[in-house]
């Protein structure tokens, strides 16, 4: 069973690793685009296109299900990858944990991308799902370029710089990256004691696999990763070993504790 995943970067990174925790044997096909990343900027059309295109790449490869674990992704394209695939090949988007984290929490604040936290798609995940909580929006500018470069310094700077902008009395915060959830630890260092963190890759991934189980398939596979950047076959970039998440990957299947070095450092 081929699950192909597709975001701009490194962002990919954490719903590929909860899959590889959760079912090993499952073989991994991780699409990335430096040459076209950040999507976030890009207009519309230009989106659409790189998504439709590197899905049906997958597919025609042998990808069983497509996954975009990228919040830009899944709110242009998502809908065109569907249409484009059929109904016979299941296609995962991703949602930043709104929903989560106002039912657990009086007060919560959305980290995303500066275009993210503008945009009329936040607004709406707030309108619907805010349940009565106080929920802010916080642009964390420059932290997902940081990610994607493997600069520690740059992700503690900017993480210290959201953190400032971060009302002090929230109780939660939601990563409305998938990047983010790569400097977690950084992240909740950087905040009071108690605020909880939540993020959708654990979510996306168990959806995956829930939608792999409707196949009803045999899941069969070695737990093989193959790397594709812009089209062309390649490896994880250097700077997924930054990352456990990254170096999971990196690792036989099964032996995760292998990846026991530190991500991203706190403060």
């Amino acid at each position: 069973m081929i699950v192909a995943l597709i975001d701009s970067g490194l962002g990919l990174l954490p719903t590929s690793a909860w899959l590889r925790r959760l079912r090993p044997d499952l073989d991994l096909v991780l699409s990335m685009d430096p040459e076209g990343a950040p999507w976030g900027p890009k207009p519309s059309e230009w989106v659409i296109d790189r998504v439709v295109t590197t899905a049906r790449r997958a597919v025609d490869r042998g990808a069983d299900v497509v996954v975009l674990p990228c919040n830009t992704a899944s709110v242009t394209a998502l809908e065109h990858v569907r249409a484009d695939l059929g109904p016979s090949v299941p296609v995962v988007g991703t949602v930043p944990a709104v929903k989560p984290a106002a039912a657990a929490c009086d007060s919560v604040a959305i980290w995303a991308t500066a275009a993210t936290t503008a945009s009329r798609y936040q607004a709406n995940l707030i309108e619907q799902f805010a349940n009565g909580a106080d929920v802010v929006g916080v642009a964390c500018h420059g932290l997902a370029d940081a990610i994607d470069a493997g600069d520690r310094d740059a992700v503690v700077a900017a993480v210290a710089s959201a953190a400032e902008r971060t009302p002090g009395d929230v109780q939660g915060v939601v990563l409305g990256c998938t990047h983010y959830p790569l400097v977690a630890d950084t992240i909740a260092a950087h905040l009071p004691p108690g605020v909880r963190l939540f993020d959708s890759a654990e979510a996306v991934a168990r959806q995956t696999l829930r939608r792999i189980d409707a196949l009803g398939r045999p899941v069969t596979g070695s737990g093989s990763i193959e790397v594709f950047r812009s089209g062309a076959p390649g490896e994880l970039p250097r700077a997924a070993t930054v990352f456990r998440a990254g170096r999971e990957l990196l690792v036989a299947p099964g032996r995760a504790g292998d990846a026991d070095a530190e991500d991203a450092p706190s403060r």
